[in-house]
């Protein structure tokens, strides 16, 4: 199947714009799946909570969703994309990824593992992660930028089946491209890191973040199939198998699910 990332930098606070140039820069790509970067729609630097609430929207039921579903159903394909979520019903925001496809809304994921100022603006995740299928069979997990950081968040959408790991974000450490190969390779899974470029500097502290761009693909052997480089805006399409994702097995002796001893993790999970 054909996979593929949009590395762009997102105008804060611009959701038309940005909606925008996802629309067209996808309006002739042929892929089955695509992964957009962490909070794409708005930008990532908040500067005060009122920006919060003006830039989240419902998942499903905002005009995010609503596009990209178009979007997926026109290209035939099944987008993942970062993006701020309001949850009226508890009144909370959340950094979240949406899942779109052909036949329209498909699931949503709320971060976990919140990333340094995020912390003032939004919830910590509570939705588990997800796992969802594709009409193809293929099973994608989705997880967001610093969740990398935690090999448990990888390990756990394996655990449940997840072929490919879908991976928005907005990353400004140096190392998790690299991280990513070992997560991979650790779970034998496909993952596909979708990042931003440019840099932001508009809080109150007056802080430059720079995004590292690199999006890239890798396969279950930890081999990296596609990386764009730090600075462009680019498009790209790579072939995966992920049929090489169902297969566990690293010799007669070893299964790489089968040989784990739980009952020696416990201090992993202390009551």
């Amino acid at each position: 199947m054909r996979v593929g990332v949009f590395q762009f930098a997102p105008v804060f606070g611009a959701i038309e714009t940005n909606l925008k140039r996802v629309e067209e820069a996808l309006s002739q790509v042929e892929a089955d799946l695509f992964v957009l970067p962490e909070l794409f729609n708005s930008g990532y630097q908040f500067a005060s909570q009122e920006e919060v609430a003006q830039l989240s929207e419902e998942i499903p039921g905002g005009l995010t969703t609503e596009r990209l579903s178009r979007l997926a159903a026109d290209r035939k394909m099944v987008i993942v994309a970062g993006m701020p979520e309001y949850d009226p019903a508890q009144d909370k925001y959340y950094n979240a990824a949406v899942v779109v496809g052909p036949n329209g809304y498909m699931g949503k994921y709320r971060k976990i593992h919140l990333y340094y100022k995020e912390n003032l603006w939004f919830s910590l995740g509570d939705s588990g992660f997800l796992v969802v299928e594709m009409a193809s069979g293929v099973r994608i997990g989705v997880m967001i930028c610093f969740d990398w950081f935690f090999p448990e968040s990888a390990r756990s959408l394996a655990l449940q089946g997840a072929q490919i790991i879908c991976h928005p974000t907005n990353l400004v450490l140096p190392y998790c491209q690299q991280a990513m190969l070992t997560r991979s390779l650790e779970n034998a899974v496909i993952s596909i890191t979708a990042n931003r470029v440019g840099k932001e500097q508009r809080d109150k502290d007056n802080e430059e973040l720079a995004f590292t761009g690199q999006s890239q693909v890798v396969d279950v052997q930890g081999r990296v199939l596609l990386r764009l480089s730090e600075t462009e805006e680019r498009v790209a399409v790579v072939e995966v198998d992920p049929a090489s994702a169902l297969e566990k097995k690293l010799n007669v002796y070893n299964h790489l699910f089968n040989n784990r001893r739980p009952e020696h993790y416990r201090s992993m999970f202390p009551k």
